[in-house]
């Protein structure tokens, strides 16, 4: 096998691959050159998903001239100058890559005009190559244009992702630069549509404001009180309050002196100071800049900047930990997950099956939120503290051997009856205590209104017979732009579930109907529980799609831990659990009720 050097243009287009993936690679790159280059306005006009137009523009200090060409060979840059300078790296680009990539496999046109010059240079190159160059007049600043990616090559043009997804990903970066840089005016348009624009004037809040809307920040905790005090690092920014959560992990953004990066063990130090104040399977939103000198992390890791290494990693996790739980805890009022609050404390005994004296008031509420009446075609009156109780709130076990997919005893395979049960009461508000042919049974009122309500939303789904509820009063859902484009993307799942959600200017959306059988829920919860599970969505198969969509509905809409039931209820949710084809478990696989038999009770009490 013969050695040979690699032609100029063929290394190219290589090198090209490692630093320019698809089109939200190349949006990077240039937004980031801007942001380098002192800017403070920058636009971001996409056409295609980027396939067919990206182009930035922004008001920073411009290139000369002279060094226009330069700026697109391989490995120039302006940001450093000898191999010292790589430990102090203090921009966010520095290997003078990624013009060059981006060059090799587009039709690029950039048009530049440096501070001190009365003119400026358009260039025109074509697969790297300069195929034409003149002197224009131009505004102080850069306007690159990529046309036509990835034109030569086309390998690459068949493991794009679709359109929608690119766009999808191109929102979330100009977001979360807005983000990390509110003194710089961003503005973001898709096919000639405004998509996202922050104002600029340097306020982190405006920019959540107009990201996350209204909703979602007043639920927010700040962390940092932007003093160093001396310390070497300094973290600050914002943290979820534990009543909002997400399905995933994505909401923890990272930054590290302005760069955003993926962390792993630093998301889960973010995590870690949620201890016992989350469900779990449930993930809070985080907002986290890390300011540290420059010399005590290697940003040189790999092509794309996104992976850092840390001098001392443990004292990057203790220092984001301690910061996120000081915030918490010193934000009031915080609880742990299932708490309940002072005023409604259980006392130390009970006085019987039921709810414990005083707690058992009957009360409605004004807004006729997490009412589900009509999923159980009778009237909910009592609701208690929301959320899910702690694991040990009832210490009993399953019958010895049993699992929790198997038949109970006395029960036939999948699909058949529950045993003729009576019901004794409710302990804990959260579990349903009956008495059966053999022993007792306890319902976990949650786990099996979870499996009611999938059962019956699936059936409705397959029969194509899913009811919807018009609003009196359509709901305002407040969405980042990569959330807004998952509801624009996936709008025809939405209405066959039995949602009309309808755009209301930039970051919402109105929710005009929702399924019938969720009318008495909340509508902003039920829509945005679809939204969290289609972020969350690994598989591209729509039938799997659908059902874990209806699964995060169904456990957002079920009768919650915490909310005392009357006799007449009980007894309708355990004859509709009865009435569904796999009764023994929730959706998600956990048991809807455990057995105690005759002969388990007798040996408990040294009966045999």
């Amino acid at each position: 096998m013969t050695i040979h050097v690699l032609s100029d243009q063929l290394a190219s287009q290589i090198a090209a691959g490692e630093v320019v993936e698809r089109p939200f690679s190349a949006v990077k790159e240039l937004v980031e050159n801007s942001i380098d280059a002192g800017a403070t306005a920058i636009t971001v006009d996409i056409r295609g998903g980027g396939r067919d137009l990206i182009q930035v523009a922004d008001n920073g200090s411009g290139i000369e001239a002279a060094e226009i060409e330069t700026a697109f060979l391989r490995h120039a840059t302006s940001k450093l100058n000898s191999a010292d300078d790589l430990h102090a790296i203090r921009t966010l680009g520095f290997r003078g890559e990624a013009l060059a990539a981006i060059a090799a496999v587009s039709r690029l046109t950039v048009v530049s005009r440096a501070r001190e010059t009365a003119t400026g240079t358009r260039l025109v190159l074509d697969g790297g190559h300069v195929v034409g160059r003149e002197s224009v007049g131009a505004p102080v600043g850069t306007v690159i244009a990529v046309e036509n990616l990835f034109f030569n090559v086309p390998a690459r043009l068949k493991f794009l992702k679709s359109v929608t997804t690119e766009k999808r990903l191109i929102d979330e970066f100009v977001t979360r630069y807005a983000l990390a840089y509110p003194g710089i005016r961003f503005r973001l348009t898709h096919d000639n549509r405004v998509t996202f624009q922050s104002t600029g004037n340097g306020e982190t809040a405006d920019v959540l404001l107009a990201v996350y809307g209204p909703d979602t920040v007043r639920q927010l905790i700040p962390i940092g009180d932007g003093e160093s005090d001396g310390r070497p690092v300094r973290v600050r920014g914002y943290v979820s309050d534990p009543a909002l959560t997400w399905a995933n992990r994505s909401h923890i953004q990272l930054f590290v002196n302005g760069r955003y990066i993926r962390d792993n063990r630093l998301t889960f130090a973010v995590v870690q100071a949620y201890h016992t104040l989350l469900p779990g399977g449930r993930f809070p939103l985080g907002l986290l800049f890390i300011d540290m000198p420059p010399a005590d992390v290697d940003v040189n890791v790999h092509p794309t900047k996104i992976e850092v290494r840390f001098r001392d990693e443990g004292a990057m996790f203790g220092a984001v930990q301690r910061e996120v739980r000081a915030a918490l805890l010193g934000s009031a009022p915080v609880r742990a997950m299932g708490g309940w609050p002072a005023e409604d404390a259980r006392p130390a005994t009970w006085g019987g099956w039921g709810a414990p004296s005083g707690y058992g008031r009957r009360e409605e509420h004004d807004d006729g939120s997490d009412m589900p009446a009509a999923q159980l075609d009778i009237p909910w009156q009592l609701r208690g503290p929301e959320g899910d109780a702690p694991a040990d709130s009832l210490a009993l076990d399953p019958a010895p051997g049993h699992r929790p997919d198997a038949p109970l005893p006395g029960v036939a395979s999948s699909g058949a009856r529950l045993p003729i049960m009576r019901v004794i009461g409710q302990v804990g508000a959260a579990y349903i205590i009956a008495e059966g042919p053999d022993g007792l049974f306890l319902i976990d009122q949650h786990a099996a209104h979870e499996r009611v309500l999938y059962e019956q939303f699936l059936g409705q789904r397959q029969a194509h017979q899913v009811i919807s509820q018009g609003l009196v009063a359509p709901a305002t859902v407040y969405l980042s732009p990569s959330q807004a484009r998952l509801v624009e993307e996936r709008g025809d799942l939405l209405v066959e579930l039995g949602f009309t959600v309808e755009p209301f200017g930039p970051g919402a959306v109105q929710v005009r109907a929702v399924p019938a059988m969720l009318s008495r829920s909340d509508p902003s919860a039920s829509l945005l529980a679809v939204v969290g599970e289609l972020e969350n969505e690994t598989t591209p198969l729509k039938a799997q799609t659908e059902a874990a969509v209806i699964k995060r509905v169904c456990k957002t809409a079920a009768i919650k831990a915490g909310q005392t039931m009357t006799r007449a209820e009980m007894e309708a949710l355990i004859a509709q659990l009865e009435a569904c084809e796999t009764p023994h478990t929730c959706p998600h696989g956990r048991p809807t009720l455990i057995h105690l038999s005759a002969a388990t009770l007798a040996r408990q009490f040294g009966r045999t």
